[in-house]
């Protein structure tokens, strides 16, 4: 047993691996996390850039792809299916035992349709139509765009990864899209599912370089606070939407909560300590996907204990405390979510680049 262990048998929170490399699957060390206590995978564009740019054990699909006379984006898709296949399968048994709780590997639609509704849910059907798992996450992005495309995937019965979310209103639109998604599916609801990824350490960088240009001691204060009190704040607004009759009826028919999931939880400031963002957010009913590093970090020395609402009053205070300042925090979270997904294109447009290049050596 571990401390991964301890945090879903004592806590209910659900430690997931934010990483995905093909080694990992054929050597074992997939399977040893599993055994850890590794309860299921996300993935993204740059996940992949990393991975398949760094090894050579992808090389032989990707020359027969190419051979085969598919394209390079078409290739690139073969290898991720392949991965992605082989960890639902590795994580099936977990999907089982938790009754479709947990056991769930994610992929990314292409980046590229962050912005466009319609092109993000033929996407999203054509990955679930091809790799058809029932641990299988779609992820789409919570942007404007996205939230319909969020809704009819989840009226369809498709279980979907909300990813990106920076922002508590944005938080709320992406909750009552799956709400309306669930009341429009028709029949049994027990295994449609879907998480909701609100990125914590990201906000902590932009919030606390405007902090240090001001440079108060109020404004000291409050580095290494606001992206752990922005998702303290979010589990509270998550802990008030999944009650009442609205949500009692969804429960009749199967549904299961939206959970959070706290994505982006390495630790970026070396002043603040390593496992930080995984210590500051246990609390039942949520997900934490956590890197392999700040994984193996927590293992050796985290603390488990519920710590998402022991102080909901102070969250709120640093929240204030930041607008004081005159530091608007919505703007800032929208202006992350615009250098995400950004960022996920830009890797996702470097690796096809990369990919083109080793093809042109065949």
């Amino acid at each position: 047993m571990t401390l991964l262990h301890d945090l879903y048998n004592h806590n209910r929170q659900s430690p997931w691996l934010d990483n995905l490399r093909r080694s990992w699957v054929s050597g074992g060390e997939l399977q040893q996390w599993v055994d850890d206590g590794v309860r299921g995978i996300t993935s993204n564009p740059s996940i992949f850039q990393k991975a398949i740019e760094g090894a050579a054990d992808y090389d032989e699909q990707f020359r027969t792809s190419i051979a085969a006379g598919k394209t390079i984006e078409e290739s690139y898709w073969d290898l991720v299916v392949t991965d992605i296949e082989s960890a639902l399968a590795l994580l099936r048994p977990v999907y089982d035992e938790s009754e479709y709780l947990d056991g769930y590997v994610s992929v990314e639609v292409a980046p590229s349709l962050a912005r466009q509704t319609e092109g993000t849910m033929t996407a999203a059907r054509q990955l679930w139509d091809r790799i058809n798992e029932p641990n299988l996450y779609v992820k789409i992005p919570g942007t404007v765009e996205g939230l319909p495309a969020i809704e009819h995937m989840l009226a369809e019965k498709r279980s979907i990864n909300v990813t990106l979310l920076f922002s508590l209103s944005r938080y709320r639109e992406v909750m009552e899209a799956y709400l309306s998604g669930l009341e429009r599916a028709e029949g049994d609801l027990s295994q449609v599912s879907s998480v909701a990824s609100f990125f914590i350490s990201r906000v902590d960088v932009a919030v606390d370089a405007e902090l240090d240009a001001i440079g108060s001691p109020e404004a000291m204060e409050l580095r290494g606070k606001v992206a752990v009190a922005n998702a303290v704040l979010a589990y509270e607004a998550f802990r008030a939407t999944f009650q009442g009759r609205r949500w009692d009826a969804l429960v009749a028919r199967g549904a299961k909560c939206q959970r959070p999931l706290w994505a982006s939880t390495s630790t970026k400031d070396p002043s603040f300590p390593d496992t930080l963002y995984v210590d500051a957010l246990i609390g039942p009913h949520t997900v934490n996907t956590i890197p392999d590093s700040t994984l193996e970090a927590f293992v050796d020395h985290g603390t488990v204990s519920r710590t998402i609402d022991d102080d909901v009053a102070g969250a709120h205070a640093v929240i204030d405390g930041l607008a004081a300042l005159g530091i608007d925090l919505e703007a800032i979270t929208d202006d992350l979510e615009a250098v995400g997904v950004a960022s996920f294109e830009g890797s996702f447009d470097t690796l096809l680049d990369s990919l083109t290049a080793k093809a042109a050596t065949f």
